[in-house]
């Protein structure tokens, strides 16, 4: 298969290609002749960047998630755990997760401080309110907030329209998922003021068992502008309550009971029965708020300053089986019979109760020859975590009015400053610096939800951290008329997350790891073709991997392993030899690697570790090859596409081993809609049909896997694995319909 890909797209990838929106353009938000100033790469910058305009992302928006939106640009790759598109969702780029993707909106961040991790499910149907999205692949140039270890995506919300409008889109489709949105903003008032609204509703049953989405978005601005000057007041968030789905399911459960199964909340009732239950729900409300200023210095000077204020409040609540009660801070109890209960079934409650504010600026500079980028952030985050106990199954005691086993609260202090400027040397060519200095303050603080088996008792945390990162990048650039041809080299780094520290020991607290990213590409552009190559090679030292070993609690550890790579190349080409087509595609090729690799499985899996040496192995979800295609069709009112991307095989550890391994796989979706203008008095209407997973391919996108030992009759241990499986749906549908007035 990789092989007939290969042959396929590469002799047009050598030649040129037409310049369409999604590849390496520009692209500003300007009002009134004021720019929203926000850290994104240009044309004159050495980084590998795709932007995606709004146009793209409306015609296929009818409410999968944000990383389904951006599925065409190259090296990426989606999941999701509920397998039809909502709920919880994901992306990784060049294999990097989601806690080393910096995700900015309006260039506010938007990871988390502790995890890094963005969960947009907290965000429901944002993509409707967001006017364009630039991704940024390696270190790219430097951004505000964590998490920015190896790609960036960089969301403008919807700037303030001069036109009063309103609009209703809805869509329906397989496994009752549906999306309903109004949208609505006042125009130009009195010269100065304007006001926009969106309120967003999403559902799915989803496609794996239970696997259920309620879903609830808005998004609101306030604006007000003069000649230079442009003020908004920004708000937007979501309410969500979705059924676990993460666990997912052995290819040996899913032969007994089908490729939905879903073993979340399974539990063997009082008769002996297999039951599941009925809450086993994930529930999280977030809210956003944002003042944007942004003010025209003069002719060649720019500044944008930022408050903002992030507020979110959630917890899951999870049925656990079998579970030694003292874990939970409660003791062992007698029955009627006289026995003692120390394990039992229970439900319990985790919290997440977080605050995040702060502020950022840019000063810009545009001259003749030189543009330069002075700009900077502090940010505060306080995090408190807690968990209760709900329920025991024949508990004799109190458990009223909520049992709390473990509190904690993390605080983080993130601060950075940055200088960033390109000079056109002459003949082409420019020059690039970027130089960053950021400064982290971390302290956690309390009783760990682990329980110590060494102290009888809760774990206890009293972490305090500083980190000083400095972030050097330099590049160069060659543009002269349908050419242009960079090289960059680049220094990051990243500071351990939460989890790193808190399912920890003191033995095993890691230090932060570093990346050296060198980038080199070439692009040829003309109406008719463009195409391009974008060289890589990132280099870390003391990348945090998990290598098998546990923490003294039983967690998995993960380890800074001294060097680890990925290298590769990012072909991409369009066509468009009529004004009604146009053909897209992108393929990356790459290498990941870890040197020297150690696995670490432990008897029963739990006791008397083995060390295994692996040599250099691929490091985990890093598939060698990944493609991306598109066949775009427009004529008068019509437009079409067909979207195709191929993901190799990925490993599901960091060993290599191939018992636990996701298959390759291909996946072709198939969008049409047809937009009347002028009908019934209306601004547009457009009517659109969705066909995922045209062919039905039977895939799985996620995973995880497990290992351990037993000793056999002589004396030698005998390795055994495991993993669960993220079944995606097969062929399903979404009809949609958007109302412009």
């Amino acid at each position: 298969m990789k092989k007939a890909l290969l042959s396929a797209c590469l002799p047009l990838m050598a030649a040129p290609a037409w310049h369409v929106s999604g590849s390496e353009s520009t692209d500003t938000v300007a009002l009134s002749a004021v720019e929203i100033v926000a850290n994104r790469a240009t044309a004159k910058d050495p980084v590998a960047f795709t932007n995606i305009v709004k146009a793209d992302i409306e015609k296929i928006n009818d409410g999968r998630d944000i990383p389904y939106l951006l599925g065409m640009t190259p090296s990426v790759i989606m999941t999701g755990d509920a397998g039809a598109g909502m709920g919880y969702s994901y992306m990784r780029v060049r294999g990097s997760d989601a806690s080393r993707i910096n995700v900015t909106t309006n260039g506010i961040p938007i990871n988390d401080a502790e995890s890094h991790r963005v969960y947009w499910v907290n965000m429901p149907d944002l993509a409707s309110s967001v006017r364009d999205v630039q991704i940024q692949r390696g270190a790219g140039t430097s951004t505000n907030g964590a998490g920015a270890f190896g790609a960036s995506v960089n969301m403008i919300t919807d700037a303030p329209d001069d036109d009063a409008y309103a609009e209703l889109n809805a869509s329906y489709g397989s496994y009752n998922s549906n999306k309903e949105t109004f949208r609505a903003g006042t125009g130009l008032l009195g010269d100065h003021w304007s006001a926009d609204i969106r309120l967003s509703h999403l559902g799915s049953d989803g496609y794996i068992d239970r696997a259920f989405s309620k879903l609830w978005s808005y998004f609101g601005q306030v604006a007000y502008r003069n000649a230079g000057t442009l003020l908004r007041l920004v708000a937007f968030g979501g309410k969500e309550q979705t059924y676990m789905a993460w666990d997912y399911a052995s290819k040996e459960d899913m032969a007994l009971y089908g490729r939905r199964y879903n073993p979340c909340g399974k539990y063997t009732a009082d008769d002996g029965s297999t039951a599941f239950y009925p809450d086993q729900t994930d529930n999280f409300v977030q809210h956003h708020f944002q003042l944007l200023l942004s003010q025209s210095l003069g002719d060649a000077w720019n500044l944008s300053a930022a408050l903002f204020y992030t507020d979110d409040d959630g917890y899951y609540r999870q049925y656990k089986t079998s579970r030694t009660l003292e874990e939970y801070g409660l003791k062992p109890f007698e029955t009627a019979d006289g026995s003692t209960v120390s394990k039992s079934d229970l439900v319990r409650l985790k919290y997440n109760r977080n605050y995040f504010g702060g502020g950022t600026f840019t000063f810009k500079y545009a001259g003749r020859r030189l543009s330069a980028t002075f700009g900077g952030a502090a940010n505060k985050f306080r995090g408190n975590h807690y968990g209760q106990v709900d329920w025991v199954r024949n508990y004799v005691g109190p458990i009223d009015p909520l049992q709390e086993y473990y509190r904690n609260r993390g605080d983080k202090f993130d601060a950075n400053i940055y200088a960033r400027g390109s000079y056109d040397i002459g003949a082409g060519f420019s020059a690039y610096a970027d130089l960053q200095y950021r400064y982290i303050h971390y302290t956690i603080k309390g009783i760990s939800d682990n329980f110590d088996w060494n102290t009888g008792g809760m774990g206890k945390l009293n972490i305090v951290r500083d980190y000083s990162f400095f972030n050097p990048k330099a590049g160069v650039n060659w543009t002269r008329g349908s050419h242009r041809a960079y090289a960059s080299w680049s220094v990051a780094h990243k500071e351990p997350v939460r989890d790193n520290f808190t399912d920890g020991d003191p033995a095993h607290y890691p230090t932060a790891e570093r990346l050296f990213d060198y980038e080199a590409g070439y692009f040829f552009t003309t109406p008719l073709i463009t195409a391009g190559a974008n060289l890589y090679y990132m280099d870390y030292k003391d990348q945090l991997v998990t290598t098998g070993q546990l923490s003294d609690t039983g967690n998995a550890l993960s380890i800074n392993v001294p060097r680890s790579y990925r290298m590769g190349i990012e072909l991409q080409a369009a066509l468009r030899p009529v004004s009604w087509f146009d053909w897209q595609i992108n393929a990356t090729l790459s290498r990941n690697r870890i040197k020297d690799f150690v696995e670490y499985i432990y008897e029963d899996e739990w006791q008397n570790p083995i060390a295994i040496e692996r040599g250099d192995t691929p490091i985990a979800f890093s598939p060698g090859f990944t493609l991306n295609n598109a066949f775009n069709f427009r004529a008068a009112g019509f437009d079409g596409q067909l979207a195709s991307h191929y993901v190799g095989k990925q490993y599901l550890n960091n060993a290599g081993t191939e018992e636990t391994i996701l298959k390759p796989y291909f996946v072709s979706d198939l969008h049409a809609g047809y937009t009347f203008k002028g009908v019934l008095g209306l601004r547009s209407l457009r009517v659109g049909v969705s066909i995922y997973n045209l062919f039905t391919t039977k895939y799985f996108s996620n995973g995880y896997c497990g290992a351990g030992y037993t000793v056999n009759k002589e004396g030698e241990p005998e390795i055994y694995r495991y993993a669960g499986y993220a079944a995606q749906a097969p062929i399903n549908f979404m009809g949609s319909v958007a109302i412009k007035f």
